[in-house]
């Protein structure tokens, strides 16, 4: 069987508004867990719910409309080159394919191309592994220029991979021209080829995004603005969390990645300061490499942010191995996850416990290290966010000055420019002066120095 996309063309990714019915088969083919509870397959695995993971493999499937016929676990004790599971266990899930009339069969796990080809062989339905199931998801989510760019670069490394010399449409060569001209190059080198010239046409107009928002960066840190940066395992509820904080709109969901293209508000904080809040891409188990560089552009948003907000849905029964996954993509990045200075993290979706259960979860957190405290919320009910906010203002305050200063009640503009350019603390008036306590940034320390004779605070 050829290979091609659920739209039945090879080499294209699906259009942002196509729509699939057809009846699917999910497949787990997860390694047994050896003696003393290793998981060889994945790392972040260890302590992940086979039957979660299934159900996380069904719900990437149903993202984009998918029907789901059957999901199984078929548990393996290695990893088969040829086919990834035993001859037995192919048998068995052809068998199911056929009785289930299934047009596509999932398989959540990295397949090497021959993989693929032989299964499809054996199964005869189309193969996609889990890879290649994210990459459709993106290719339907994006919607911006930026976005679209991104999943096309991601898409096209992914099939180059896929030309493999045993697909025989593949194999075929073209004729040279007239009596003299030789075989002419075969038809894989020749998609190949195109699709390298493609690949290099996109990272062309990438490197022009990139340099674009260094521009913007460059405009924020003029006003300043500092930015926080919203991270997290998909539908962690990250977009209602920043819909909640930035009063936006931005599309959420119960749905894995159901927001793919970045965005940035302004966030008020408590004494009247400003920062830019970014809601980015959801994180998964197992992300492909294609798309931590594809969306790297994006994510530069993250690795210039001041603050991070590492949001976890804190009720998930697999809380802790999507932690585990988060912080691994973060240290793909070259941000340790560690930094207890510059990340905070939100234990999202309190409000799924009842008032015992959240008793124990708040002793839980208040056990935690000092330097690394958990605040506690719900986006959707709102509690918690007046503490999350004050606990974002007083990171961003620990790179800020903290000054004193008496200002004439009748210099409106010099008020005015405080209130502008400063976070404004405390302003009492006595004798028609304004005695003021404000915080600002470093860079216009030494102006409110020395337009307002302000001196530093003494703690």
């Amino acid at each position: 069987m050829e290979p091609r996309n659920f739209d039945g063309e090879a080499d294209r990714p699906r259009s942002a508004g196509a729509k699939q019915t057809g009846r699917v088969l999910v497949i787990g083919p997860y390694l047994r867990v050896r003696a003393g509870g290793a998981d060889t397959q994945s790392e972040s695995h260890v302590q992940r719910d086979a039957e979660a993971r299934l159900d996380e493999a069904a719900g990437l499937a149903r993202a984009i409309d998918l029907v789901i016929a059957d999901a199984i676990i078929a548990p393996i004790s290695q990893i088969r080159p040829a086919t990834y599971i035993g001859k037995g266990k192919v048998e068995e899930i052809a068998a199911l394919a056929k009785s289930l009339d299934v047009e596509l069969v999932v398989m959540d796990c990295a397949l090497a191309p021959i993989q693929q080809r032989n299964l499809e062989k054996e199964l005869h339905a189309k193969v996609l592994d889990r890879t290649g199931l994210i990459l459709e998801i993106f290719g339907r989510r994006a919607k911006t220029r930026e976005g679209s760019l991104q999943v096309e670069l991601a898409h096209l490394n992914y099939q180059r991979s896929r030309l493999v010399r045993s697909w025989t449409h593949l194999e075929r060569q073209r004729g040279g021209f007239g009596f003299m001209g030789g075989p002419g190059e075969t038809q894989i080198e020749a998609d190949r080829r195109l699709i390298q010239e493609r690949i290099s046409k996109l990272e062309g107009e990438l490197k022009k995004v990139q340099a674009t928002r260094r521009l913007h960066r460059a405009g924020r840190q003029r006003v300043p603005y500092r930015v926080v940066a919203l991270v997290g395992y998909t539908n962690a509820g990250k977009s209602t969390l920043f819909n909640r904080l930035t009063r936006a709109d931005v599309q959420a969901a119960d749905m894995l990645f159901a927001t793919l293209d970045p965005t940035l508000r302004a966030l008020t904080l408590p004494h009247g300061g400003k920062a830019m809040l970014s809601d980015t891409v959801g994180f998964i188990s197992n992300l492909p490499t294609q798309l931590v560089a594809a969306f790297r552009a994006t994510l530069e948003e993250v690795l210039e942010a001041d603050v991070i907000l590492h949001v976890r849905d804190i009720s998930h029964e697999d809380a802790e191995a999507q932690q585990s996954d988060v912080d691994a993509v973060l240290r793909q990045l070259g941000i340790n996850p560690d930094d207890s200075g510059r990340i905070i993290e939100v234990w999202n979706k309190i409000d799924r416990y009842d008032a015992e259960q959240r008793e124990e979860l708040l002793n839980i957190a208040a056990r935690r290290p000092e330097d690394h405290p958990a605040m506690l919320v719900s986006a959707v009910s709102g509690e918690g966010i007046d503490a999350l906010l004050a606990a974002i203002e007083e990171r961003l305050a620990a790179k800020r000055t903290t000054l004193d200063l008496s200002i004439d009640a009748a210099d409106g503009a010099g008020i005015s420019w405080l209130h502008r350019n400063a976070e404004v603390l405390a302003k009492e008036l006595h004798d028609g002066r304004f005695d003021m306590t404000v915080r600002v940034d470093e860079t216009k320390r030494d102006i409110v120095v020395n337009r307002f004779d302000a001196v530093p605070r003494v703690a």
